[in-house]
């Protein structure tokens, strides 16, 4: 199976070349991660990217100076809302029915649901849950990006303050949550580039009743 072979052939680069990937891939990793699964589709988040190479050097100590994010091509930060508001329902209803082409009173009781579940519930609770959302979308992209026999390394080390600061990203409604960079293998100096993928076997990952 050729998804298969694409996750055998991932991993989580190390060290990167430098080399550009079309912008067509990464628009189709883009893509995949739009349509990643979402709760109550309300996808409560947003995926910055940063090909500017400036920016990339800025950012990079606040990522404990990680090679990978000025080796990469593009670098993409999963960014989470802060908060979840009424108008977020209220645009994310109105996109329902310009999409589906459907009256705004068959989705009355919906709207209200949402109103009722989410927006009320305390900014951080919210926030975990936004965040929690991004990382489906992060799954995704990780695949499509194996699709695309691109490298892309899932990143958590690095300072989400201080990129919130440098991105401005706090005017727009958002905390970083994780990052995730594209680009190409340096196999001569990545010393995971010619090791075995180890994951636990299938018997002692998957419990059946």
């Amino acid at each position: 199976m050729e998804l298969i072979e694409n996750l055998n052939w991932r991993y989580a680069v190390k060290r990167m070349t430098g080399k550009e990937v079309p912008e067509e891939k990464v628009n189709a990793i883009l893509e995949a991660a739009r349509l990643s699964a979402s709760s109550a589709g309300l996808q409560p988040y947003k995926i910055i990217v940063v090909k500017d190479e400036a920016t990339k050097k800025l950012l990079q100590p606040a990522a404990f100076n990680q090679p990978q994010i000025t080796e990469a091509s593009h670098l993409l930060v999963f960014a989470a809302y802060e908060s979840l508001t009424a108008q977020h329902v209220e645009d994310f209803i109105n996109l329902q029915i310009a999409v589906k082409k459907i009256p705004a009173e068959s989705l009355e009781v919906f709207k209200n649901t949402l109103l009722n579940n989410y927006v009320t519930r305390a900014d951080e609770t919210n926030f975990q849950w936004a965040a929690k959302q991004a990382y489906i979308a992060l799954g995704t992209a990780l695949i499509a990006a194996a699709n695309e026999q691109v490298d892309a390394t899932p990143m958590e080390g690095f300072n989400p303050a201080a990129f919130d600061e440098i991105l401005g990203l706090k005017e727009l409604g958002l905390k970083s949550v994780a990052l995730m960079v594209l680009g190409y293998r340096d196999e001569a100096n990545d010393f995971l580039a010619k090791a075995p993928k180890v994951r636990r076997d299938m018997k002692d990952f998957v419990v059946n009743f």
